[in-house]
Order: structure tokens, then C-alpha cells, then sequence
């Protein structure tokens, strides 16, 4: 048995027994009004806990730069690429002219 199938099956028998344990505690003690406050407590703090994280996130993440701004950059950076490859065949074709008065 690999070892996902053996994480696979202890998640799954300990979810059951957490079932069991649940129901039981539930159903057949005396702490059933214990147990129902306990898990809409925790179920509210989850719940809430998640929308201040996403509300935090949001509170401090920068906005994205405006699209006019990143077109201007790549318009920059293909005009760099252009003038450096103007050189580059300007280079070759002087190279190619000294080659030729020899």
C-alpha cells in the first residue's frame, strides 16, 4: 500500500470515529446544549475568521498598475530591442565592408 492510501484511510477512520464521537456526545449525554454551543461557536469563528482574512487581504494588497501604464513600458522596452538590434546589423554590415576593402 503506498503511502496516500494509507493517509487516505487514516483521514477517513478518523472522520467517522469524529462522527460517532459527535452524535454519541449529541444524543446520548448530558452535554448535548454544551456541545451544540460549542460547535456554532466555532462554526461563527470560522466563518468570520476566513472574511477577516480575505477583508485584510484586500485592506492591504496594492492595486495592479493601470494598463496604460504597462503598455507604455513594453512599448519602452520594444523600443530598446529595436535600437539594439539596429546596432547589431549596423556592426555586421560595417564588419562585412572591411572584410570586402582587404
Amino acid at each position: 500500500m503506498n503511502r496516500d492510501r494509507v493517509i487516505g484511510a487514516i483521514i477517513m477512520v478518523v472522520s467517522i470515529t469524529a462522527v460517532v464521537l459527535y452524535v454519541y456526545g449529541l444524543f446520548a449525554t448530558q452535554y448535548s446544549m454544551l456541545l451544540l454551543k460549542l460547535t456554532g461557536a466555532i462554526a461563527v469563528a470560522g466563518v468570520f475568521g476566513i472574511l477577516a482574512w480575505i477583508g485584510y487581504t484586500l485592506a492591504t494588497t496594492p492595486p495592479p498598475k493601470p494598463i496604460e501604464e504597462i503598455e507604455k513600458e513594453i512599448e519602452e522596452e520594444l523600443k530598446k530591442i529595436e535600437a539594439e538590434q539596429k546596432e547589431i546589423e549596423q556592426k555586421e554590415a560595417a564588419g562585412g565592408e572591411k572584410e570586402k576593402e582587404k
